[in-house]
């Protein structure tokens, strides 16, 4: 049989098997219907092949075969995952490995806030590096708007929003306690998988409340002595979305304090930064140039000139130097 990844914890797989198909009967063993029932699945022997190098090698929206387990009642054996459109990933400094956190996904929505907890442009930065080098749109969706007619928002956040929609990120700027802007997010993910990231207490949880009442959530608060959040989701776990059309899905992750990129190497960042690609190799000393300090840098001028955002720049040195080795921490 064959199914979809909906999430995992210690290499226990749960699956979402496919319906059988028209004139067979769409039943599991002991009569339960197929399109109600999820499965508990592991992996048949000790390594899936083509997954290696990975701390767990299926993420949610994985597509697997799978064979019943004779020793386990409506329990599968996954032998094999199908060819994947696509992977995000980081790189999980603790365990040291690539971490899976979504494949075969549509759309990468990155959320941030005004404030509470702080805007942090370089954490999306490194968030909308790993997305383009994986070919997954990004969407950067700023929720808490909410909070600007308070007072409360960090001046620079739309500052960097509209540098960010510039140079062809979507932007997305909702409230998931009022509901603005959510009528519009709705129509831009309908039909398609996304996978939702950001730190805890940006409001992933909530504004997954708002765009479907009926999944009921839990929310967390955060932490008031150190204005962030605390996290509610455990593991990446796919959600349907009903009401925004069949195929509609939503990948949660847990909240993150960093985000490592991962098989990127240092060089060749500026491939994956958008407005930076373009000027690679044009400086007078090539592809030799660090883009610090050597006269004729092309990306410094772009700096100079307001073409590269000053913190973009700043965003592409720190993760040069940490990806380079030089052990630096953001």
């Amino acid at each position: 049989m064959k199914g979809l990844v909906i999430s995992s914890s210690r290499n226990i797989f749960t699956v979402k098997p496919d319906a059988l198909g028209p004139g067979r009967k769409e039943t599991l063993r002991g009569g339960v219907e197929t399109a109600r029932k999820q499965l508990t699945c592991r992996i048949k022997g000790k390594v899936l092949k083509g997954v290696e190098g990975y701390g767990k090698p299926l993420a949610p929206g994985d597509r697997v075969c799978f064979d019943w387990d004779p020793g386990h009642p409506h329990q599968g054996l996954i032998r094999e995952v199908e060819g994947r459109k696509n992977l995000l990933t980081r790189f999980n400094r603790q365990g040291q490995s690539s971490q899976l956190l979504a494949a075969n996904v549509d759309l990468a929505l990155c959320v941030t806030t005004p404030v509470s907890p702080p805007f942090r442009p370089r954490f999306l930065d490194r968030v909308l590096l790993q997305a383009d080098k994986a070919g997954i749109p990004p969407v950067i969706v700023c929720n808490k708007q909410d909070l600007y007619a308070e007072g409360r928002a960090d001046p620079d956040t739309e500052e960097r929003l509209q540098d960010w929609s510039r140079i062809g990120y979507p932007v997305f700027r909702v409230s998931a306690r009022t509901g603005e802007g959510l009528g519009e997010l709705r129509s831009y993910i309908a039909r398609r998988f996304s996978v939702l990231l950001g730190q805890s207490g940006v409001g992933k949880s909530s504004l997954i409340n708002a765009l479907a009442p009926d999944l009921h959530i839990r929310v967390g608060s955060l932490n008031e002595k150190y204005d962030r959040g605390n996290h509610t989701t455990a593991m990446p776990v796919l959600l349907d979305i009903p009401g925004l059309g069949e195929g509609t899905g939503i990948i949660d992750t847990p909240g993150m304090r960093r985000f490592v990129p991962d098989r990127i190497q240092a060089q060749d960042i500026l491939y994956y930064m958008r407005e930076f690609a373009p000027l690679v190799g044009k400086c007078t000393y090539g592809l030799s140039c660090s883009h610090r300090t050597e006269p004729g840098c092309k990306i410094r001028e772009a700096v100079s000139r307001g073409a590269i955002h000053e913190d973009r720049y700043e965003s592409f040195l720190r993760i040069h130097d940490e990806l380079a080795g030089s052990g630096y921490d953001d």
